[in-house]
């Protein structure tokens, strides 16, 4: 059970407590922080499947990490006031029913393989809390503004990227809706 891809799995649970810790204090190394994270997700799948070492433990560990780390950061970006606690809360339901029908499933050694729909929507969900984090960066959004305003030829402009963020998270959590009603009709079917 313990192998690279799983190590990389867990590296991304036990990263949480740092990312909860500093972002209030400090969004920019918070963004970069769950951006390592992220990245530990990509990789974790990437050698499992090239080091032919996928096993059901994996395929159950990896999305409760990514559930995890994502509930973490909405929950944080509630906290601080970013998003309203409506789209945090329709996300967590989400992910809590999801996860539920797939440990089911897996208790009946049935495996519920995540579906483009919800790789999509963590795409989508890694995206705005990336971008609404760097947003809370003051120093971030100044540099990306006084680059956007010489390359318009102004003197100033202004740059506000939570438009962007929030436009993201409102498309994770619809893909994350379809997304579960597809898991839900394949539960079904298997069960």
């Amino acid at each position: 059970m313990l192998n690279l891809p799983t190590i990389l799995t867990f590296s991304r649970i036990i990263i949480i407590l740092p990312f909860i810790l500093v972002t209030p204090g400090n969004p920019f190394l918070g963004a970069i922080i769950f951006a390592i994270a992220a990245i530990t997700d990509l990789l974790d799948g990437y050698f499992a499947r090239k080091n032919k070492q996928v096993t059901k433990f994996g395929i159950l560990l990896d999305p409760i990490a990514d559930k995890l780390l994502v509930i973490a950061a909405l929950i944080l970006l509630v906290d601080i006031e970013i998003i309203p606690a409506w789209i945090a809360i329709l996300i967590i339901i989400r992910e809590f029913v999801v996860t539920g029908m797939r440990i089911v499933a897996l208790t009946r050694d049935i495996v519920i393989p995540a579906e483009m729909g919800g790789k999509l929507k963590v795409t989508f969900q890694i995206t705005a809390i990336l971008v609404l984090l760097f947003n809370e960066t003051f120093l971030v959004t100044d540099v990306l503004s006084s680059i956007v305003a010489v390359l318009l030829g102004r003197s100033s402009f202004a740059l506000d990227l939570s438009g962007i963020g929030i436009i993201c998270l409102l498309l994770s959590m619809i893909l994350g809706i379809v997304s579960g009603i597809q898991y839900f009709i394949m539960f079904r079917r298997r069960i």
